[in-house]
């Protein structure tokens, strides 16, 4: 298929789980996609893999919370293709403590990492995806950008939260040069992230009675990063298998 033939796309935190995913369907879908995540080995991996499915695409190493790598990667994406599409701000780790115990250090790397970047992202690829015309971002947050979760992870829950509220704010600000800014937040997806955590408790809350898959993710990408999701901006798009239902 073709959704997104002739479009530039960007992938954050590409090397693996949603973000892998994300690459790897996008490009299925006729874009070019740029993989970018501090894991080189496993990012060339995910764009070796584009190419040998007969797609578009190329690794470059991003440390999403460095200003200056971002200015870096978005200069080669201008040069070697001239355009940026679609904006993926998937890129974003947690933490696991309670409040009390928490360090300040892993409360300003898990902002750095999930929020900031997201910030920073926006900022750096905001005169390519003005002029593309039908520039389209796509921001990663989480069911625990709008809940309090299970009362641990502060960080994380506090950088979803900016995320969602962040892309309401741009959103706002870029509909009149029709860029379309929204978020996805999923629920409990079965990725690296998940670790050694036992997820009965997780399918126990979630009224589909399931984890969610990477590519159900991507999915609800795809649909925001097209044409067909041209009146859509400022929203969120719930992939939790009903669990903020409740």
């Amino acid at each position: 298929m073709t959704r997104l033939n002739g479009k530039t796309a960007l992938v954050t935190g590409a090397a693996g789980g949603i973000g892998k995913e994300t690459a790897l369907l996008l490009a299925r879908e006729g874009a070019t996609v740029i993989v970018a995540d501090v894991q080189d080995a496993l990012g060339a991996d995910v764009a070796t893999e584009i190419e040998k499915n007969g797609g578009q695409g190329i690794y470059l190493s991003l440390d999403v919370t460095d200003e200056a790598a971002w200015t870096r990667v978005i200069t080669t994406i201008e040069e070697k293709y001239g355009r940026l599409d679609v904006l993926v701000n998937n890129a974003g780790i947690s933490d696991r403590d309670v409040l009390e115990n928490t360090t300040l250090e892993t409360y300003h790397k898990v902002i750095a990492v999930t929020q900031t970047s997201v910030f920073l992202g926006m900022k750096a690829a905001a005169a390519l995806l003005k002029a593309s015309g039908t520039g389209s971002v796509i921001n990663i947050s989480s069911i625990f950008g709008a809940s309090g979760g299970f009362g641990s992870s502060p960080a994380y829950h506090a950088a979803k939260g900016a995320v969602r509220l962040l892309t309401k704010n741009v959103a706002l600000e870029w509909a009149p040069l029709g860029v379309r800014v929204n978020s996805v937040h999923p629920g409990f997806i079965a990725t690296p992230m998940m670790g050694d955590t036992d997820t009965t408790p997780l399918v126990d809350v979630t009224p589909l009675g399931r984890l969610g898959r990477p590519e159900e993710v991507a999915a609800a990408i795809l649909f925001l990063a097209g044409d067909e999701a041209s009146f859509v901006t400022g929203s969120e798009l719930y992939v939790d298998g009903g669990y903020l239902a409740r």
